[in-house]
């Protein structure tokens, strides 16, 4: 489904069609080690899930004809903030060199959680932004300088981890989605996170953290499910909910 004119959801990416540009976000790899360390019993499944879903992205990809220069990971490929162990550099490692095989350059870039992305930097370009024409590629913990956002109508981010719990009389969901809107006159997309063992946080009811979400009451929203599943804005999701 097209969010934007050439710009198309592709499960948890986006796909940029004229730049053959396939953006991504806040894999946080090494949750599930943080998760094992707090005491929960949990089987280490979040590398392969993690490879298989971009898989399914990279052959739905292919399987349009869709060309695909590079990817850019828009920040968080990394959890922890002050720890680095052994499994999560071979995590990302493995993570990085796989998408290498299916483009021809992969761009990460420093989300508020790569506090120690030196290795990184080895197996990747790193960069705080991207502009591409006149998109600006970022991870949307803060606004950058003036000049950085000049010259940019489309900004596209991440961070936020956005997401919709979806209820019916027996039963609720939390799926993740993407979010559309305006921020300072220029078009707006937040991405879900690639986190595949948290589904994010519930944009109709939870507070948000990014600053360019101070008032997302007119953006849209397009949840991720076995299909894209618009709903339109979250102003008028807020009136259905009250009225139930």
């Amino acid at each position: 489904m097209n969010i934007l004119r050439g710009v198309e959801i592709v499960d948890l990416g986006l796909y940029f069609a004229k730049e053959k540009i396939l953006a991504l976000t806040d894999f946080h790899i090494g949750y599930e080690t943080a998760l094992i360390s707090k005491g929960v019993l949990l089987p280490r499944h979040q590398l392969a899930d993690t490879l298989a879903r971009l898989q399914g992205i990279f052959d739905r990809l292919k399987k349009s004809k869709c060309g695909l220069d590079r990817v850019v990971i828009l920040g968080d490929i990394r959890h922890e903030f002050g720890y680095l162990g052994r499994q999560e550099i071979r995590d990302v490692t493995a993570i990085i060199d796989f998408i290498k095989t299916k483009c021809k350059s992969i761009i990460v870039l420093k989300g508020n959680h790569d506090t120690m992305y030196k290795y990184i930097e080895k197996l990747a370009e790193v960069k705080k932004e991207l502009a591409v024409k006149n998109i600006l590629f970022l991870h949307g913990d803060e606004i950058p300088k003036k000049e950085k956002i000049k010259g940019a109508s489309l900004i596209v981010i991440g961070h936020e981890h956005p997401a919709i719990t979806i209820s019916d009389s027996v039963s609720s969901e939390r799926v993740k989605c993407f979010l559309k809107g305006k921020w300072s006159g220029r078009d707006l997309v937040v991405l879900p996170s690639f986190n595949l063992l948290a589904e994010g946080t519930n944009v109709l009811s939870e507070k948000l953290l990014s600053p360019f979400l101070k008032d997302i009451n007119s953006f849209e929203i397009y949840a991720v499910a076995d299909n894209i599943l618009k709903f339109g804005k979250i102003k008028n999701l807020k009136k259905h909910l009250q009225k139930e």
